[in-house]
């Protein structure tokens, strides 16, 4: 029981350092994503 609070602890962790990298991936896949949608009309 304490392996998973502590990996769980630890992911916690992990996504309260990168959020910002996560959000800056998803605003250049959107960004992209809009560029097609705009390149193909």
């Amino acid at each position: 029981m304490h392996l998973i609070q502590g990996s769980t602890r630890g992911l916690g962790l992990l996504l309260d350092l990168n959020w910002d990298r996560a959000f800056f991936g998803a605003a250049i896949a959107a960004a992209l994503s809009a560029g097609a949608f705009v390149a193909s009309l």
